[in-house]
């Protein structure tokens, strides 16, 4: 191959490479999209870190399900989990407990509840989370809690 030809075709792989990168910029974002800040907080383990999804990350709630198939079910439990949290938050479900009644009710070895009471409470966990955005957007202001000392 001719050397112009090279030079043309890596000056159009750097153009190419830079363009994702002008475009971030001139809309003025950084790392991640609109509507997707989260808060990090510490996980279950204390090990990886967890957030409270603001979009559909739902799969940050479900981090605590296996993604291994288990035969005779449909999909993982990570996946049934995920399905449930957005069956949750689009109101398609009326409570958790009906929600995440597709996952197992049995003791993993070695693993904190069961599949379904992680889902559950996860569950629980995106809906108090809902509410409180849904407070905090119409009063403009953020619950607080008061104690009284007698």
């Amino acid at each position: 191959m001719k050397v112009h030809v090279r030079i043309a075709i890596a000056v159009c792989a750097m153009a190419l490479g830079a363009v994702p990168a002008l475009a971030i910029a001139a809309n003025g974002h950084s790392e991640s999209a609109p509507g997707h800040n989260r808060t990090t907080t510490t996980g279950t383990t204390g090990t990886a870190p967890t957030s409270t999804p603001s979009g559909h990350a739902y799969g940050v709630l479900c981090a605590n399900q296996s993604k291994k198939h288990v035969a005779g079910q449909k999909g993982t439990p990570f996946s049934q989990c995920v399905t449930a949290m957005a069956k949750v938050a689009s109101g398609a479900s009326k409570s958790p407990k009906s929600a995440c009644s597709t996952l197992s009710k049995k003791h993993e070895k070695g693993v904190k509840g069961t599949p379904f009471s992680r889902c559950v409470s996860a569950a629980a966990k995106l809906l108090g989370d809902d509410q409180q955005e849904q407070h905090t957007s119409s009063t403009g202001t953020t619950p607080t809690t008061s104690t009284s000392t007698s």
